[in-house]
């Protein structure tokens, strides 16, 4: 690359300073803003046009940790785009944008014009919505934005075809989902959930990471000392779980219980989303669950855990009869229950009971963990309208530790009344089955894995919605393994799976 080149990249703060001399010496200032994970003939045609709108084109471009594609994005990282993007005749400047958005960049480098290209013409197609906000921007410092005219090409669409960064087996599968169906009918099928009105109920788990680092081996004992280095509390449980629902359905009412012995409520009240409407029971007998796990921070390495609960019994008999008493006046008002049975203590045969005879539509998870092992099993309900559960927990459920899924799942399907089932397989991807429309298999859809945690639940929590509203269940499981593949990403619950990204991942994914 030339010097020359070299010499357009620049930091924010140093190029708004250069912007401002050219202003003031009556220079017009264009700015184009985007990814530009490959370049191609359409972005430079977008900058040529830009470029005579005035005298100086600045492009600014997406910092690599705010490129919400999904996984494997971008291809290239930001300073392999900012170089190929130097390399461009008609571009004068470059930046990497150090914020989620255009719209601080906006503000410091205060261009006569924002130029954006022609897929931008309608603003209403705009996934993020974020062109209105940038509109805002570029007016309030005096410029106004520009749509440029040129032919368009598709990043995400060279990319999915010449650098292929799904797994081999999602080939196959990406193209026969594509003949049927496009991003806007699996958008649209996410965006028809907003207006349903949902209880969520089950266990609330406070996640601890405590990170560390190795020293070594004890002089004295066979054991690996650590040193302690910094923490991170995360809402858990059926807390993460109703973060990852609210996130697309507006009315969510969240029901549990607290232990009033080390309880987190000033924790759990700030880490929940705030139009989360909750309905929390207090127990004196038992803590909030905590599951404290020492983890090794470079490669996010679990080493151990420590479960601080009771695991002695069920709710106290008190509670449980409030609860229920809540379920038998309140169930008729919401459209639809989902439950997030994690076994600890919360979901009892009499909640099971008034469940599944009173809700309207009742979604269900029941999980299979350390503290009950072969204990919490699916079959404890008598019906549910969409299962959600792993390989290992149906095999529980039917003691078949080698029959293949299909057989299970029908079983499982008979035994409890349910039509609508799916299977979590890991690796291996999905299971889906309709009763009306039998078997369909979603391949995973990426391989790269920062925490586990927690991914059955997203799957689920964004799924069952879907499943409410008729959804085809070869399109619940398509969303299923998205929404899995982006919060495997994530450490922990730092953050849930939202709609604006998972809108993005899909529409990349399906280009």
């Amino acid at each position: 690359m030339k010097k020359e080149a070299y010499a357009k990249i620049k930091t924010l703060d140093s190029l708004a300073k250069i912007l401002e001399s050219a202003r003031q010496k009556g220079k017009k200032i264009v700015h184009c803003h985007g990814v530009f994970d490959l370049l191609h003939p359409g972005h430079i045609k977008h900058f040529e046009a830009a470029k005579r709108k005035g005298d100086i084109l600045v492009v600014t471009l997406t910092k690599d940790e705010f490129v919400n594609k999904g996984p494997g994005r971008p291809v290239f990282n930001q300073h392999l785009r900012a170089e190929s993007i130097a390399a461009i005749e008609c571009v004068d400047f470059v930046a990497i944008n150090i914020w989620p958005t255009a719209i601080e960049a906006i503000k410091i480098l205060k261009p006569h014009f924002y130029a954006k290209g022609s897929d931008y013409a309608k603003q209403e197609d705009d996934l993020t919505g974020k062109i209105n906000e940038e509109e805002k921007a570029v007016k309030a410092v005096g410029g106004s934005l520009h749509i440029t005219d040129e032919v368009s090409f598709s990043s995400s669409s060279l990319l999915n075809t010449y650098f292929f960064h799904y797994p081999e087996e999602a080939r196959e599968y990406f193209t026969q989902f594509k003949k049927q169906y496009s991003s806007n009918n699996i958008i649209d099928a996410l965006k028809k959930v907003q207006d349903v009105k949902v209880l969520i109920i089950g266990d609330i788990i406070v996640d601890e990471y405590h990170y560390c680092a190795g020293m070594g081996k004890s002089q004295k004992d066979n054991i690996i000392a650590t040193k302690f280095l910094n923490e991170e509390i995360f809402a858990g449980g059926v807390l993460a779980a109703a973060n990852h629902l609210a996130g697309f359905c507006k009315d969510v009412t969240l029901l549990s219980c607290i232990g009033t012995k080390n309880n987190y409520k000033r924790s759990i009240a700030k880490r929940l989303k705030p139009h989360i409407k909750t309905k929390f029971y207090y127990r004196n007998d038992a803590p909030t669950v905590v599951k404290r796990r020492f983890v090794e921070q470079s490669f996010l390495t679990k080493l151990f855990e420590i479960c601080y609960l009771d695991d002695t019994g069920n709710i106290p008999s008190g509670i449980e009869d409030k609860i229920c008493g809540y379920l038998d006046k309140h169930l008729k008002d919401f459209d639809m229950v989902v439950v997030t049975d994690f076994g600890h203590g919360l979901i009892t045969p009499k909640t099971v009971k008034i469940l599944c005879k009173k809700a309207k539509f009742l979604a269900v998870n029941v999980q299979t963990n350390s503290a009950n092992m072969g204990f919490n099993l699916i079959t404890k309900f008598s019906r549910a309208d969409y299962v959600c559960i792993d390989e290992p927990e149906i095999r529980l459920a039917c003691h078949d530790k080698f029959s293949n899924l299909e057989k299970l799942i029908l079983e499982v399907s008979e035994k409890i009344s349910c039509d609508r089932i799916i299977i979590t397989r890991g690796h291996r991807g999905s299971l889906a089955y309709e009763k009306k429309s039998g078997f369909t298999r979603i391949p995973v859809f990426s391989k790269e894995i920062v925490d586990r945690m927690g991914a059955g639940d997203a799957y689920f929590c964004v799924t069952a919605p879907c499943v409410f509203k008729g959804t085809s269940m070869d399109v619940v499981g398509f969303i299923g393994n998205a929404a899995g593949a982006m919060k495997v990403l994530i450490v922990g619950h730092r953050s849930s799976v939202e709609p604006v990204p998972l809108f993005k991942y899909i529409t990349t994914i399906l280009k």
